[in-house]
C-alpha cells in the first residue's frame, strides 16, 4: 500500500494535484469509495447522489475520491496507476463505450454486472441502443448514469440581438457573420485547452461528413486520410481562425464564460454547460441563455453517457453494488441528472423535474441519429483518444490539414480502430 500511495502522490504531483488523505483510508468494512471527476460547479449532481447514498446507507461512510480536470484528463491517469498497481477504487466514473471496453474490459479487470441488471430490470428501462454500447458478448460492464449531447452551440439570445445576428445552422453562416463579430471586438467561437478542441473537431467533422461517414471512420470503412477525411480538418482549420488567441489556457468553463460576459458570441460544448449556465450562472434556457445543434449537425445527436463500472478487487464490494443500484435507479437519476444539465437514460424519467434545456434534448435523443462522440469515449479505445490529443496538438500548431489526416490514419492503425 506504501508503495502504491508513493507511485499516486508522484503521479497527482505531475498534475498539480495533491493525494487526500481520506482518499485512500485503511480498509474497513463499512466504507465504499467512489471516485471520479466531477467538482466545483459539477459536483452538486454528485452531491446530489452521495446525499441519498448516505440516507440509504447511514452506516456507510461513502469516499468521494474525486480528481478535478475536465473530461477526466486528470483522473485517467491517477485511476490507470491505481488499476495497474492492483488497488482499484470501490467504484469509478468512466465513459460509456469504448474508453471502458477498449481499456478496462479488455485487460479482464471489470466484473460483469448482467446479473444487477436482471435484478433491478434495466434491460427493459434503458434503451436497447444503450444497452449494446456498455456491453459486449460476454457482459455488461457499467451503469449509465446520464445522456449528455456533445453538438450544442450555446449563446446569449440579448448579446446576438445587441450584435445584429442570429445563430448560425451551419458554418457557412458562421464564416459569413464571424468577420462583422471581429469587427465589433467580439471573438466569434470561444475554445479551450486541448479536450475543447477535439471537441469542437468532432462537431465539425460530422457536419462536414455527414452521421453515415462519421460512423466508417470508426468501422474502418473511411480512411482518416481519405480526401473527406482531409475536408473536415480543412472546414476545422478555417473556423478556428474565428477562436480566442489565449484558448490553451481555458477551462471550458471559463471559454462559456467568455459567452456569458459578451466577450465571445458562440461556444461549442457538451450540454453540461446547460447545467453551468442554469445552476452556476442563474441563466433561465431560452430566455437567458439560448442553445442549436452545432452547425451543419441538426437532425443528428452526438452522444456520450457518464458511467459507473465494478472492477475485479473492489475491497467493498457489496457496498459498490448498493451504489449502483442507487444510479440507475429513477430516484437517483432524477436527483442527478436536473444538476447536471443530462438527460436520464431511463425510459421512464418524469421529465417536469427538468428544464426546458433537458426537456428539448428528450425530444432530439428520441427522434434525431444517435451517433458516438470521440472526444468522450464512445467510439474510440483510450489509445486513440491519447494519441488524438498529439495529433490535435500537432494541427492546432501547423494548421497543416493533410498532415493531420495522415497521422490520425496512422494512430487509428496503431489502435486497431474498426478491427
Amino acid at each position: 500500500m506504501k508503495k502504491l500511495t508513493l507511485l499516486l502522490t508522484s503521479a497527482l504531483a505531475a498534475l498539480g494535484l495533491t493525494l487526500g488523505a481520506s482518499a485512500y483510508a485503511a480498509d474497513q468494512k463499512n466504507e465504499l469509495e467512489i471516485f471520479s471527476w466531477w467538482a466545483g460547479d459539477e459536483g452538486p449532481a454528485l452531491e446530489a447522489l452521495i446525499k441519498l447514498y448516505n440516507e440509504k446507507y447511514p452506516d456507510t461512510k461513502l469516499i468521494n475520491a474525486t480528481v478535478t480536470g475536465g473530461s477526466g484528463v486528470n483522473a485517467k491517469a491517477v485511476l490507470k496507476t491505481r488499476m495497474l498497481g492492483g488497488e482499484p477504487p470501490d467504484s469509478f466514473q468512466v465513459h460509456a463505450g469504448q474508453e471502458l471496453i477498449g481499456t478496462w474490459v479488455k485487460s479482464d479487470r471489470m466484473e460483469d454486472l448482467t446479473p444487477l441488471f436482471d435484478e433491478q430490470g434495466w434491460k427493459d428501462i434503458f434503451p436497447e441502443g444503450l444497452v449494446s454500447l456498455i456491453g459486449t458478448d460476454k457482459g455488461i460492464w457499467s451503469v449509465p448514469v446520464n445522456i449528455h449531447r456533445s453538438n450544442d452551440i450555446w449563446f446569449i439570445p440579448k448579446n446576438l440581438e445587441k450584435w445584429g445576428i442570429e445563430a448560425p445552422k451551419t458554418w457557412d453562416e458562421f464564416l459569413a457573420v464571424a468577420p462583422k463579430l471581429k469587427e465589433q471586438g467580439v471573438v466569434p467561437l470561444s475554445m479551450g485547452q486541448n479536450w475543447t478542441a477535439n471537441h469542437l473537431w468532432e462537431s465539425v467533422a460530422l457536419a462536414s461528413l455527414g452521421a453515415e461517414k462519421w460512423e466508417s471512420l470508426w468501422s474502418g470503412d473511411l480512411k482518416f486520410n481519405s480526401p473527406e477525411g482531409v475536408a473536415a480538418w480543412d472546414l476545422f482549420g478555417k473556423i478556428l481562425q474565428y477562436t480566442n488567441d489565449d484558448f490553451s489556457s481555458l477551462s471550458w468553463q471559463q471559454a462559456t464564460d467568455m459567452v456569458v460576459d459578451g466577450r465571445a458570441a458562440f461556444n461549442i460544448m457538451g450540454d453540461w454547460a446547460a447545467g453551468y449556465l442554469n445552476t452556476t450562472k442563474k441563466l433561465e434556457p431560452n430566455t437567458g441563455f439560448g442553445w442549436l445543434p452545432s452547425p451543419g449537425t441538426s437532425g443528428n445527436f452526438i452522444f456520450l453517457a457518464d458511467s459507473f463500472g465494478l472492477p475485479k478487487g473492489a475491497v467493498h464490494r457489496e457496498n459498490a453494488l448498493n451504489w449502483l443500484a442507487l444510479l440507475g435507479s429513477k430516484e437517483g437519476s432524477d436527483a442527478f441528472n436536473p444538476l447536471k444539465g443530462s438527460i436520464s437514460p431511463r425510459k421512464d424519467s418524469d421529465l417536469s423535474k427538468y428544464n426546458k434545456y433537458a426537456e428539448s434534448a428528450a425530444a432530439d435523443f428520441a427522434r434525431d441519429t444517435i451517433v458516438g462522440s470521440l472526444a468522450h469515449g464512445v467510439v474510440a479505445n483510450e489509445g486513440f483518444m491519447n494519441d488524438f490529443a498529439s495529433v490535435m496538438e500537432t494541427f492546432l500548431k501547423t494548421r497543416d490539414s493533410k498532415v493531420a489526416a495522415e497521422l490520425a490514419q496512422q494512430i487509428a492503425t496503431k489502435n486497431k480502430i474498426g478491427q
